[in-house]
């Protein structure tokens, strides 16, 4: 093995520096220094860096700059390591020296590469605290750990799991500490500057490009949703910002908040939008007419049985990128697109046709939480009258007691909880005009009540659809209820259909979108803006906010900009952001993610000591609810121990001055334009802490996994979630041709109603990628260890 040089530097202030007198021979000093060393005994320290080797390139690969890193690797010197002592020298006061090492190259395997490195350390040193790497190598890689064996406690594992760029790029080193956590007054002397230069690192300047190596976290608008540099039906309005930003393809995101790009993985998730921005064009010219709909039900079958042919697919099989949506290539000439058949489709191909598995699903699929408890009556709205029209619902008692067969008066169901709403009427019905100008496209603003029967499950009784006054016509409302004879049961049909239209655009645009993805960011860049790597709350919640930022950066870029997925499959169509952010405005409120308080706000539970959880359902056959709740339990009682180990009393909270930063960021900064709202909890004791953090851990985990694992298993299969409704109902306004058409073949109404075949596929292939998603998140590497 070769020796390698061991080099200590210290750290000087100019105002220590001596001026040296020319002739003069200091004898004694140097005997006091000699007998010093005599006295202190020094021990061998090796350092083992794990590093996963990255995808360098063709480019890189045949480049000059790889020939010089093989060189630098057979030098000795891929690595310059430095140990960092936690102690500060007790004669100066200041860090004590560094020891410096060079690793080298000692095995190689197909995903990991070893580096070694020894130093001398003498016992005086004390407890190593960090290390700091700089990468000799031209380009960058990912350092999975550092174990450093030979201290007196025995080996120190490093848990890095980040990139590190080349000096040559960057000539700052990476410092990576010890995997001890400290509240800020607690950490050890010997680190507090290095704890307060890496936050300033991460937080950047605010000024200038940001390069793809870099680590910046800072805040931004979402200005670059449309495109009117290339088309002026692109142009969108930007929110929060005065004005647009073009286009990039590539949006930035601190280097290690971006999907691994390592050997070990087949391919990136960039890959996947890639093959999937380029699957688009070839599903358009495989389908003639992008418009026309399905011309029955059976060819919805074949999208699963037969498939699509394309006529060009990328080079990199779609077998491999996405499972679930090629299930067979029939032939060595043509590329077929198959979907999996969905796991509900399976058990029963009209499991959607059923009202049971329509409020089944309002209470067990992926939308669980927008049904809320009916506590007033008649119905009202909260929108100016003079331009929506009446305030109070077309849904009357009579009709009610009808349906529910004179089982209770409305008086009496309410009193009894039980009458429960979908109400979509005031988000949607000022969008209702806009939306019905863009082709191929309606919306009405609803609400849809159910009953809750006494085998404690729910039953749709009634539908409101309401069209505004518009182009000359006045408002048009409607109420529709279940019905035995054909005419009435494929009204009833197309009303659900409409209804699950409204539904899966606020799933998508509030549910997932909004309050698991847009209102995470905030979290996830204060929290390293303000907390070190070395705080306990920034352990706590880090692999919680794994991969958000580069998932929101590519939806920007591929489902949420203008003409995306989104925009062309939806109701709100061009719309869809501007409703999500009209949301943010009008119903999120921080205190209201948390479970708990969540289900209390909308009726579906009170509070009860006694109960399980300490909430009494209004619903119990509610599994969403039932489950979350364990799982909102498990979370908080682990956020417990963990904030009580570390926060003995409140007084800590308080005065921790980077948890208190990171509270006043993400309230005054990251959610500025809600700053002044209700339902922000005040930081000063343990228990706001537990709830804040559990809150934040709830709604990353399994408020997420409600809302977006499941769609492709209730999507897939587009009659059970249409995306989008086409065509109004035909009580509407109706002319001679749509009704004669109704009354003589409804299925066709209710077919060209839905997705057209176009907007099926796309949408197929969306909620397959999801899955993908899931894979990605949960099968690689993880961040943070502990």
């Amino acid at each position: 093995m070769m020796l390698k040089p061991q080099v200590h530097s210290s750290p000087v202030k100019a105002d220590d520096r001596k001026a040296a007198r020319p002739g003069f021979a200091p004898g004694n000093i140097r005997a006091i220094v000699t007998a010093a060393e005599n006295a202190t005994t020094t021990s061998t320290v090796k350092a083992v860096v794990t590093v996963t080797p990255p995808t360098g390139g063709a480019l890189y690969e045949l480049g000059i700059n790889r020939g010089l890193d093989v060189i630098t690797d057979l030098m000795g010197k891929t690595l310059l390591l430095e140990l960092v002592s936690s102690e500060l020298d007790p004669t100066t006061g200041l860090e004590k020296p560094t020891i410096k090492g060079y690793a080298h190259k000692t095995e190689q395997k197909e995903n990991e590469v070893k580096y070694e490195c020894e130093f001398k350390v003498r016992d005086d040193f004390g407890e190593v605290g960090a290390v700091l790497v700089e990468n000799e190598h031209h380009k960058e890689m990912f350092l999975r750990d550092i174990v450093v064996n030979g201290l007196p406690d025995g080996p120190v594992t490093i848990s890095c799991s980040s990139w590190v760029c080349s000096k040559f790029d960057d000539p700052k080193k990476r410092v990576f500490f010890m995997n001890k956590l400290y509240l800020p007054s607690d950490t050890p002397d010997g680190l507090k500057r290095l704890r307060e230069e890496e936050l300033k690192v991460l937080r950047g300047n605010g000024q200038g490009e940001r390069k793809t190596y870099e680590r910046i976290y800072d805040y931004d608008v979402y200005n670059d949703v449309g495109d009117p540099d290339s088309s002026s039906d692109k142009k969108r309005p930007v929110l929060g910002d005065p004005e647009s930003e073009s286009k990039s393809l590539n949006i930035y995101v601190p280097r290690d908040e971006a999907f691994s790009e390592v050997k070990n993985l087949t391919f990136s998730a960039k890959t996947v939008y890639s093959v999937l921005h380029a699957l688009v064009p070839s599903l358009e010219s495989a389908i003639i007419d992008t418009d026309i709909p399905f011309p029955y039900f059976t060819a919805i079958d074949e999208l699963f049985n037969e498939g699509v042919t394309l006529p060009h697919l990328p080079t990199k099989g779609f077998s491999d990128l996405l499972p679930r949506l090629v299930k067979a290539i029939e032939d060595a000439t043509k590329n077929v697109l198959r979907f999996e058949t969905p796991e509900t489709m399976l058990r029963d191909s009209f499991f959607w046709f059923r009202d049971e598995e329509f409020s089944r699903q309002t209470l067990a699929g992926i939308n669980p939480y927008t049904i809320q408890l009916v506590t007033e009556w008649p119905m009202k709205s909260k929108l100016d009258p003079s331009v929506y029209g009446p305030a109070e619902s077309a849904i009357t008692s009579e009709i009610i007691e009808l349906e529910i067969k004179g089982f209770l008066t409305v008086d009496e169901a309410i009193k009894q909880k039980k009458l429960f709403v979908l109400d979509y009427h005031d988000l949607l019905l000022p969008y209702v005009s806009k939306a019905r100008q863009l082709k191929g496209t309606t919306l009405y603003g609803s609400r849809t009540l159910f009953f809750l029967t006494p085998d404690c499950t729910l039953r749709p009784v009634a539908i409101e659809l309401t069209r505004l006054q518009m182009d000359g016509k006045p408002q048009w409302r409607e109420v529709f209820t279940p019905a035995s004879h054909a005419t009435g049961c494929w009204l009833w049909r197309l009303a659900k259909a409409l209804v699950l239209a409204h539904d899966s655009g606020v799933h998508q645009l509030v549910s997932h979108w909004l309050r698991t993805h847009c209102c995470t960011e905030p979290y996830i860049i204060a929290a390293n803006r303000q907390l070190s790597v070395m705080h306990p709350i920034y352990k706590l919640l880090h692999p919680h906010f794994r991969y958000t930022m580069e998932i929101n950066a590519l939806a920007r870029g591929h489902l949420i900009n203008a003409d995306g997925i989104i925009e062309s499959c939806f109701s709100p169509g061009k719309y869809s952001i501007e409703l999500s952010s009209v949301a943010y405005d009008q119903l999120w409120q921080f205190d209201l993610q948390a479970l708990p308080n969540d289900l209390i706000n909308r009726g579906l539970a009170v509070e009860d000591p006694s109960a399980p959880h300490g909430l009494k359902l209004a619903i119990e056959d509610y599994p969403f609810a039932n489950d979350g709740l364990l799982i909102w339990d498990s979370l908080k009682e682990w956020v417990t121990d963990h904030v009580n180990h570390y926060y003995q009393d409140s007084s800590l909270v308080q005065s921790d001055q980077e948890l208190q930063a990171w509270w006043e960021e993400v309230r005054n900064v990251g959610h500025g334009d809600k700053r002044d709202a209700a339902g922000w909890p005040e930081l000063k004791t343990t228990n706001n802490l537990i709830q804040i953090v559990t809150t934040i851990a709830w709604v990353t985990s399994g408020h997420h996994a409600s809302v977006n694992f499941g769609q492709y298993h209730y999507g897939g299969y587009f009659p059970n979630r249409p995306t989008i409704a086409r065509t109004k109902i035909p009580l509407e306004d109706p002319t001679e041709p749509e009704l004669k058409e109704f009354m003589d073949k409804p299925e066709a109404s209710l077919l060209k109603c839905f997705p057209s075949q176009m907007q099926a596929t796309k949408v197929g292939t969306k909620a397959d990628e999801m899955g993908y998603f899931r894979a990605v998140r949960f099968n690689t590497p993880c961040i943070v260890m502990y």
